[in-house]
């Protein structure tokens, strides 16, 4: 009786622990920083407006829509990642959908060599890609340009509830 006891206290851990690691993948940020940043980057991006793609702009040599939050430019601008990383810390970043990859257009991300990772794609490959392609945010650690982050993404909607970009926030681990 002691055995099948401590077994199914096993069971039940390992269930808990299966079920917090899913959910901490999905829907709600697990890590308070998080939940801050992306809760700043998304009330600023409000308040310059409603989110909407138009024309295309070259952003590090690659030819992508434009994305805007009211009458703000975001491709090539830095002001509102920059603003959110200055009460946050942390990094953050605009995406915008381009077919079916999504660009860096603006970011504090940083590449080797020290400058923005703008031009860069998300991993078409990784975890937060198939929340994304659901329409819905993604939290947990992934790997940004070869190092670990703990992260937040969350679908950038137009006015007609399609998928134009991504808002992302994250600290490096």
């Amino acid at each position: 009786m002691q055995l099948k006891q401590t077994a199914i206290r096993i069971l039940a851990a390992a269930c808990l622990s299966w079920t917090t690691t899913v959910f901490a993948q999905m829907g709600e940020p697990q890590d308070a920083r998080i939940k801050t940043a992306m809760d700043l980057l998304v009330s600023i991006a409000a308040q310059l407006g409603p989110p909407r793609i138009e024309g295309t702009d070259s952003v590090a040599g690659k030819e992508v829509p434009v994305i805007y939050f009211g009458s703000a430019k975001m491709n090539n601008s830095f002001d509102l990642v920059d603003e959110v990383v200055k009460k946050a810390q942390g990094t953050a970043t605009i995406f915008v959908k381009s077919g079916d990859e999504y660009v860096r257009v603006a970011t504090n991300v940083k590449k080797d060599d020290g400058s923005r990772a703008i031009g860069t794609i998300l991993d078409p490959k990784g975890k937060a890609i198939e929340s994304i392609r659901k329409g819905e945010a993604f939290y947990g650690e992934v790997d940004i340009l070869g190092k670990p982050y703990i992260t937040g993404y969350k679908p950038i909607r137009d006015a007609s509830q399609n998928v134009i970009g991504i808002y992302y926030v994250g600290y490096l681990k």
